[in-house]
Parts: structure tokens; sequence; C-alpha cells
């Protein structure tokens, strides 16, 4: 899994510096033994943000993106989308990416975070309930692609990653479970971009075998090339 999340991320061209931060010796190796570059953290953080807080402390760098170990499928070209954003939006000091939902029952599942923006594109609040709720509808969603989802990638200024890990948790957060909900809290802005999704988050077994599935046709597309005849 790891490995793939780092071949994708290493896909973006506006990337420098990929690093895998961990506490676990188990991942490091798996990192190594693939060529990745690994830094070890505490084994205290509550979040993932907090872990790469503290590697981001180690660096000289202009802006930190932080992408969660179980989006395999993350799109390279939607991480040169959010390092473009962070650079036309100096006053963002943090940024993250959203897709339009294709399905209905996605938008009704609160496992599937829901984001509404502003008239510049800024996060006005992210939750796992129907937001905004058709009213006049009776809360049905017949369009899909009116509501967006949040993908799990963001990009931080370094001087903000600090003060935000330095920041308690907020009534809010702990209520919807929503860590970024304590930027929005604490009265700061998160610049969001809409991109196409090519990713998919794997968060259980069955969506992991569903993933090595497709990963595996692609791979025999690739090899194969186009017009190529299968045999066997």
């Amino acid at each position: 899994m790891i490995q793939h999340v780092y071949e994708a991320v290493r896909g973006a061209r506006r990337l420098d510096r990929v690093i895998v931060a961990t506490d676990d010796e188990r991942i490091a190796s798996a990192v190594r033994g693939f060529g990745g570059e690994v830094e070890m953290t505490r084994p205290d953080h509550a979040t993932g943000t907090d872990r790469v807080a503290e590697v981001a402390g180690r660096l000289d760098v202009d802006l930190v993106v932080n992408v969660q170990g179980d989006e395999p499928e993350m799109d390279p070209r939607s991480i040169d989308t959010l390092v473009e954003l962070m650079a036309s939006r100096p006053d963002a000091p943090m940024g993250s990416l959203c897709c339009r939902f294709a399905r209905e029952e996605d938008v009704l599942n609160p496992a599937c975070v829901k984001v509404v923006l502003d008239a510049r594109g800024n996060a006005l609040y992210f939750s796992r309930s129907l937001i905004p709720y058709p009213r006049d509808a009776g809360g049905r969603v017949d369009l899909p692609g009116r509501w967006l989802l949040h993908l799990g990638i963001y990009a931080y200024r370094p001087a903000f990653l600090k003060r935000l890990t330095a920041t308690p948790p907020t009534e809010l957060e702990r209520i919807e479970q929503l860590e970024q909900l304590r930027v929005l809290y604490m009265g700061e802005r998160i610049a969001m971009a809409v991109v196409e999704r090519h990713s998919t988050g794997i968060d259980t077994p069955g969506q992991y075998a569903a993933f090595v599935e497709r990963y595996k046709k692609a791979q025999t597309a690739k090899t194969q090339g186009p017009g190529a005849e299968k045999t066997g």
C-alpha cells in the first residue's frame, strides 16, 4: 500500500521531495526496501498532521503537502493542481482538494465528507452530514454532481502547520471527527480546488482487494499496449 502511494506521489511534477513519516519500524523497513525516503517520528502523535508537522519542522521548505497513506490512486496531476493553487493564493495558509460526487449513495454516506465553498473557492464548512441540505426535495439527492466530496490531501505553509498542531482540538472537530474543522474554527482559510476524481481511499480489506484488481488490470493493459490481442 505505502509503495503504491509513494510511487503515485513521485509522479507529481511540482514536488521536490517525497518522505514517508512513520513511527512504525515495519513501515520504515518496507519503504527502505523499495528505495523510498523515510523519517521516523515520535509514537505519541494524536493525528497524522502532528506526525507531518514533526518532520516538517526539520526541513527548510516553503510548502508541505500531506498525502494520506491510504490513497494509492491519488492522481499526480491533482497534487500539482494543489501546489499551483497555493502558489496562486498566498493569502491562504492551507489548501485542499474536492471533486463532484457521482453516486447518490455516496453523498448520503457519512464516511464521505462533504464540503461547501464560498465565492473565492475557500471552504465554508466540512461535514459528514448532507450539506447543503436540499430542503425543497425533502432530502433527496437527484443530481449528486451538485455536491462536493472532500479528498484526503492537504497543503500547508510550514509556519501555519506549526501553529495548527499547537492548537487544541475544538468541539466541532470532536463532534464530526474532522480535523480540518479546527482550521475554520481558528478563523483561517482553506483554499480549495475542484478536480476530476481519480483516487479512492482504502479503508477496508475489501476496498484494498478491489484496488489490487484494478491495479493488475491497468498493468496488464500497459504491457499489452493499444490494440494488443489477449492470449492464454
